[in-house]
């Protein structure tokens, strides 16, 4: 019931608040917010108007946050957002996935939920996909439409990028 509560909450909040301009005032209020439901709030958590956020009672983020816009937070399964973290337009993060039923394919299979955890300080480019169990390492870049689904902490300063996301390299100042 909680679930199904936060969810409608999400949906009021984004619906109240849309057609506020995308000016960090707004976008803070927004975070604000949605912050009344989640697990947890730091400061400076910022939400642009055309964000989903589904499952929020599920949600825990850190300072300085932002989440831009087109993007969607499915936190059925538990995500954690540790501070300072970027969220280009149109990312994915889903802490959710279905399995497969005999005869009516994916569509009613039962739902399996596994946490997602964000690194501190990492930067999540436009259009890319973090899956269910995946845990993103901090410090790090993940590329424009990429795929990232490792399940082990990665290299710690490094850019993934491609699907599904490989390790490319050290991040050098």
């Amino acid at each position: 019931m909680k679930r199904k509560l936060s969810i409608l909450y999400a949906w009021l909040v984004r619906t109240l608040t849309f057609f506020l301009p995308d000016i960090s005032l707004f976008m803070r209020l927004r975070g604000g917010l949605y912050s009344f439901v989640m697990k947890s709030a730091g400061t400076n958590f910022q939400v642009a108007h055309s964000a989903i956020l589904n499952s929020i009672s599920e949600l825990s983020v850190g300072n300085n946050v932002y989440i831009a816009n087109g993007s969607s937070l499915l936190c059925g399964g538990g995500i954690i957002v540790s501070d300072n973290v970027l969220f280009g337009p149109g990312v994915v993060i889903s802490s959710n996935n279905h399995t497969f039923e005999d005869e009516t394919g994916y569509r009613f299979g039962k739902a399996v939920f596994g946490g997602v955890i964000i690194g501190r300080g990492s930067w999540i480019c436009a259009n890319s996909v973090i899956t269910k169990g995946a845990c993103f390492p901090e410090f790090s870049i993940l590329g424009p439409c990429s795929v990232y689904n490792q399940k082990q902490q990665g290299n710690n300063s490094s850019l993934y990028s491609g699907i599904p996301a490989k390790l490319i390299g050290p991040i050098t100042s």
